[in-house]
């Protein structure tokens, strides 16, 4: 009897602990983060942190590790860590394709952060083909077409927009009744000869004369003979496109040989370290740029003066911080549509419209027709050794100006 009625009592609590795991089980079910949510997203990072270009390739990558750094601490991307692993390319292009082969296959990146136009253009295919979208800071023109880079992306307005932009607000500020005349100098090289073309046709059509062209190596020590003869031209502007050293050599070749007009550089043409380079030469300078210098007054800089304890960065940094907070918001929306993978990443990416990357940035924008991120340039001016802040000049988007 005593036996009976303790295995009736068992069967009772066995029952009772049953029901109520069926009836009250949302209060005892664990989180509702599952293993799959909580995996950390790799984010491949190709970038130059040696060789010639690793002196713009090392600012950047440390604005890259600052955006995954303050992604993290925002909660990540739904619960979900970035990790961020960046490699040196080392301006190698055999070598950015070998560690972008161990990323995809062996590591399985989302997507990857990408640096220069070598490795950049090298993998253009691959992408589309593996489906994993590249953020670069290659920002040749061509690459912004979806039909001939579909999986690439950046977040600064292309090397010819930036020509297109400086040369536009040269023109609306021209007093004189004479049309203005405008000099190109830039390197015999892939990147500099990037927008001549466009930015040629478009100064013809907004009414500038065009008297010379000058090629000077990135690696030059002295401009003076290629700068000779443009100075007979007298050239009220003056285009470079090549790299902060080579800027500060075409600048202090020109004071020499008393050629007097107003120089105006792309992205990588200027930077924080050309007033010491070229000292008071690099003075009345322009720049195109696509973030905020160091210590400007927009909402994202305090997070950034934050993440570098107050230490000045160059605009370079900047940039890289801006590519992954776009990341981010790609990925942020991938994940409230499905699963986050690299074609489902260049979806999202393609439904930004007018993106506000904390005002480090001019507002960023990607079709699935067009990966122009905008038609934006932050225009500075060097004064009294510093950049300082011009004009945000916009331009329309013009279907023509797509890839050229």
């Amino acid at each position: 009897m005593r036996v009976g009625t303790i295995i009736t009592a068992t069967c009772v609590l066995l029952l009772a602990g049953l029901m109520l795991f069926g009836c009250g089980g949302e209060d005892q079910k664990p989180a509702a983060t599952t293993k799959k949510e909580a995996t950390p997203i790799r984010v491949g990072g190709l970038i130059d942190l040696s060789g010639p270009t690793s002196s713009v390739g090392v600012p950047y990558a440390e604005g890259l590790k600052g955006g995954a750094k303050y992604i993290n601490e925002q909660g990540g991307i739904d619960g979900r860590m970035v990790e961020f692993d960046l490699q040196d390319t080392a301006y190698n292009v055999q070598q950015g394709l070998s560690l972008y082969k161990k990323m995809v296959n062996t590591d399985h990146v989302v997507c990857i952060q990408g640096f220069g136009s070598a490795v950049t253009e090298a993998l253009v295919r691959t992408l589309a083909k593996d489906m994993i979208p590249n953020l670069s800071a290659s920002y040749s023109a061509h690459l912004t077409d979806p039909k001939v880079a579909p999986y690439n992306f950046f977040i600064a307005a292309d090397y010819t927009t930036q020509m297109r932009a400086a040369l536009k607000y040269f023109r609306d500020n021209w007093k004189e009744e004479r049309a203005p005349r405008l000099a190109l100098v830039y390197p015999d090289h892939p990147y500099g000869l990037a927008p001549i073309a466009g930015g040629k046709e478009y100064a013809a059509e907004i009414g500038f004369e065009i008297v010379g062209e000058a090629n000077v190596a990135l690696n030059a020590i002295d401009a003076t003979t290629e700068l000779l003869p443009l100075k007979e031209k007298n050239p009220d502007f003056c285009w470079v496109g090549g790299t902060t050293p080579s800027t500060s050599v075409i600048l202090k070749s020109a004071k020499n040989i008393g050629m007097d007009t107003v120089f105006f550089t792309n992205i990588w043409g200027t930077d924080e370290t050309l007033p010491k380079l070229a000292g008071s030469d690099a003075d009345g300078s322009y720049s195109n740029q696509a973030a905020a210098v160091y210590g400007q007054d927009v909402p994202g800089m305090k997070v950034i003066m934050e993440l570098t304890g107050n230490e000045p960065q160059m605009t370079h940094y900047t940039r890289g911080f801006v590519s992954m907070l776009v990341m981010a918001e790609g990925m942020k929306r991938a994940l409230a549509n499905g699963e986050l993978t690299g074609e489902s990443l260049k979806t999202s990416l393609e439904t930004l419209r007018d993106f506000d990357p904390m005002g480090l940035a001019p507002l960023i924008s990607y079709f699935p027709d067009d990966h122009r991120p905008n038609m934006a340039v932050f225009l500075y001016t060097i004064r009294d050794g510093k950049l300082t802040f011009v004009k945000e000049q916009i331009l329309e988007r013009r279907a023509e100006w797509l890839g050229h």
